[in-house]
Formats: C-alpha cells, sequence, structure tokens
C-alpha cells in the first residue's frame, strides 16, 4: 500500500478504500458540523425543502456572531435558530457561551482522525485536534446533514517541518504570519498544511489552534497537526473516548515540504491592505493606535488571555487607546477570572466583551471610524471588517496587541520580557 499524508489517510478511510491519491474525487462519510447565526438564516430552510427531519451526523448551532443582538434583523434570526434548535433537538449554544469553533472542542466533539466539516471558513482549527476540518457553504452543510455524506477531491499536501522552539514573547499567531508571509494568500491552495516534525512538542494546544486556524488565510483547504502527546493531554481533560496518537505513514509523499525554524520567527503582523502584506513588528514601531483588541476564534483562549495580563499587569493602557478582551468561551474566561487575569487587565484599563466573534464580523462591540488604527489578534484584517472602510487594521499575536495598548502605538512586546 502506498505511503499516505494526514489528508488521504483520513479521507480513505472515511469512503471505504484502503488509499486514496490526490486529484482523485471521493464520498466520504463525515463525522461531525456545525453552524453559526449566519447560518441558520439558510440551512433549516434547505433541510425543510429537502424533506429533512432526522440528521445524520453530530451537529451543533452556536449563536456567536451576531451576539448579543445588535438590532431587531439578528433578534430574529436568533430567534428562528433557537426555534429550530428546539424542534429538531439541535444542541444550542446561545448567545455569548462561545465562539461556534471552540466549543465544539471543548465538549470533546472533534477527535484525531475524524472529518469534520463546518459552515465557516475557519474551521480549519479543529484540524490543531489531528482532524482533517474544513470550512463549506450552508447548502454543503445541509447536505452533509441530510445524507451524513460530502464529496471531496482529495488535495494535495504541503508538509510543514516545525524545528526548535519559538523565542520568549512569540506565539504561534507569529508562526502562522511566518508561513504566510512566504506563502501569500494562494500558496495553499486546495492544499493541506500538515504539521509535524521535532518542535512540534514545543508548541501548546493553544499555539497550535491559531496556527491551524489560519490556513485558510493560504487558501488551504485544511491545516492539521500530528496528534501527539500534547495533543492527547489536552483531550483528556474533555473527552474519556478512547484516544491515539495519529500521523503520517512513514515515508509519505508531499507536494512540498516547507521547513520552519521556530527560533527563527520574530513579532509579525499583517497589515493593510492584505492579510498576506506580513512585516515584522521592528518596522512599524511606532504607529499610533486608537483600539486594541485580544481575542476572536484566532486568539481568544486561556495562553492568549495570560500573555496580556502578564504585559499590562501593574501598568495602565494608554488613555487614547480602547483595549478590548474577548474571551472564546465562558470556560476560558471563569479560567481567566480564576487566575486573576481578569482583575490584572481590568485594573490596567482593559474592558472585556462577552464570549462571542465580538467586533470580527464588523457590526458592532467596537467599531472603527474613518481614519482609525487598530491592532487586533484577529485573523483577518481586510478593510472595512471594522466598520469604516477608511479605517486601518493590524492583525498580530497578542502579546504585540498588550504591548501596543500599554504604549500607545504598535510596540514589539520583547520589550516586556
Amino acid at each position: 500500500m502506498v505511503a499516505q499524508a494526514m489528508a488521504e489517510k483520513i479521507l480513505a478511510s472515511h469512503s471505504g478504500r484502503k488509499e486514496v491519491r490526490p486529484g482523485e474525487f471521493v464520498i466520504a462519510s463525515v463525522d461531525g458540523s456545525l453552524a453559526h447565526d449566519g447560518g441558520v438564516r439558510e440551512i433549516p430552510k434547505l433541510l425543510e425543502e429537502l424533506g429533512v427531519t432526522e440528521l445524520k451526523v453530530p451537529f451543533v448551532v452556536t449563536l456567536d456572531h451576531f451576539a448579543p443582538a445588535p438590532n431587531h434583523y439578528y433578534a430574529e434570526v436568533h430567534k428562528k435558530g433557537r426555534e429550530y434548535c428546539e424542534k429538531q433537538g439541535v444542541p444550542l449554544n446561545d448567545v455569548c457561551t462561545g465562539i461556534h469553533l471552540q466549543l465544539p472542542i471543548e465538549a470533546g466533539m472533534c477527535l484525531p482522525g475524524m472529518l469534520f466539516v463546518g459552515g465557516d471558513s475557519h474551521t480549519t482549527m479543529l484540524g490543531a485536534l489531528g482532524a482533517l476540518a474544513t470550512g463549506v457553504g450552508g447548502s454543503e452543510v445541509a447536505a452533509i446533514l441530510a445524507t451524513g455524506r460530502l464529496w471531496f477531491k482529495v488535495p494535495e499536501t504541503i508538509r510543514v517541518n516545525l524545528t526548535g522552539k519559538l523565542p520568549d514573547m512569540c506565539m504561534g499567531k507569529d508562526a502562522i504570519l511566518h508561513i504566510l508571509r512566504d506563502l501569500k494568500t494562494t500558496g495553499a491552495s486546495y492544499k493541506v498544511l500538515e504539521f509535524g516534525g521535532e518542535g512540534l512538542g514545543s508548541l501548546t494546544m493553544d499555539a497550535r489552534l491559531s496556527m491551524a486556524n489560519m490556513a485558510v488565510e493560504m487558501d488551504g483547504k485544511a491545516g492539521i497537526f500530528e496528534a501527539d502527546g500534547t495533543t492527547l493531554e489536552y483531550l483528556r481533560t474533555v473527552t474519556d473516548k478512547p484516544l491515539e496518537r495519529f500521523g503520517p505513514d512513514p515515508g509519505a509523499g508531499y507536494k512540498e515540504v516547507y521547513e520552519l525554524r521556530l527560533s527563527d520567527v520574530e513579532p509579525l503582523a499583517t497589515c493593510p491592505p492584505r492579510i498576506d502584506n506580513v512585516k515584522p513588528i521592528r518596522e512599524i514601531e511606532g504607529k499610533r493606535i486608537d483600539q486594541a483588541l485580544v481575542g476572536t476564534c484566532t486568539n481568544g483562549r486561556l495562553e492568549d488571555i495570560r500573555i496580556a495580563a502578564g504585559i499590562v499587569k501593574g501598568k495602565r493602557i494608554a488613555r487614547h487607546v480602547r483595549f478590548f478582551v474577548c474571551p472564546a468561551s465562558q470556560k476560558v474566561f471563569r479560567q481567566a477570572l480564576d487566575e486573576g487575569l481578569v482583575a490584572a487587565l481590568a485594573d490596567a484599563g482593559a474592558v472585556f466583551l462577552p464570549p462571542s466573534c465580538g467586533p470580527d464580523c464588523g457590526l458592532h462591540l467596537g467599531m472603527l471610524a474613518d481614519g482609525e488604527v487598530e491592532i487586533g489578534s484577529s485573523n483577518r484584517n481586510t478593510a472595512g471588517r471594522r466598520g469604516s472602510f477608511k479605517a486601518e487594521i493590524y492583525s498580530a499575536s497578542p502579546a504585540t496587541v498588550a504591548a501596543s495598548a500599554v504604549e500607545g502605538r504598535i510596540t514589539d512586546p520583547r520589550k516586556f520580557a
């Protein structure tokens, strides 16, 4: 049998085959799916039109994108979503319980070797657990729920070999921005980024989630990490299901091998106007900011809040800066509260937003006016994503965001090490 990369192994096992090769088409069984309040506007209607009353795969709905409802329209969307979930017995995470990508992880819904397909492009984040996870549109989610299956073209794989460990004040966000700087927004088109190597063990689970989340920013079909001891240790805290390490076959072939020495990574940021306009913080340091944000599905976990709290503790946020912190879930918020991180951030002048996508959807909870500048930890810096199309958005690690909030301008976090 031909040695296979991780994505190939998963698609083979889920399509009843011993092996598959890149470029082949398969129909694969799906292990789980999800939707947010954007999807509940479309998916229930499609299922009703198909006459579907019994869902074929585990499915969870989370109201997180426009939460709490900022206007009457989204209040009605949420109401209809609640009614659908109650009628069909679909698990519902109501407003401000957390982000739709974070909560299935905390519930042990996604495990190594699974095929998980969700109604959001950043479903790739679940690949940090050793699953093949990818995002699709609402009609495809409806098809999965109706049939339990979906067709795939087997993608090629780019192997990302990790060596060494990240320097102080550098995070998983900086590592994935390092790769994005090289591959740009089309460097992994319909390919899987497979992360492994001897440096993998130095990366925390939170760092891996941040990196897998942004695989799609290179047009990747998925980002998947080898499931090692760190993966299993984390998963044992959220599930009692049997767990095994999972990785590629020895000798698996790849379209490309990308070598990443983690020790070479430095604090980076995406700069306007494109997500792949990545520059070292040292080159843009001093840019005045109006708003700072730690949160979103990319960087709203405990590690992110912990490093931000460590930087601002005993200090004050610059007077002209609005500093928002948006935890990825109620669980993360409670952990941060128990550790004293919430107090440290609040004492410095930070404002906590309810666990949700926060301002990342461009509707409320922190919009920007013309000419204003934000540095945040979200995944995209698209013009208009924070309200005004004349505002500037820089995306960086939570460490860089917190350091910049204190100084009132874009700042290299290593000065706080």
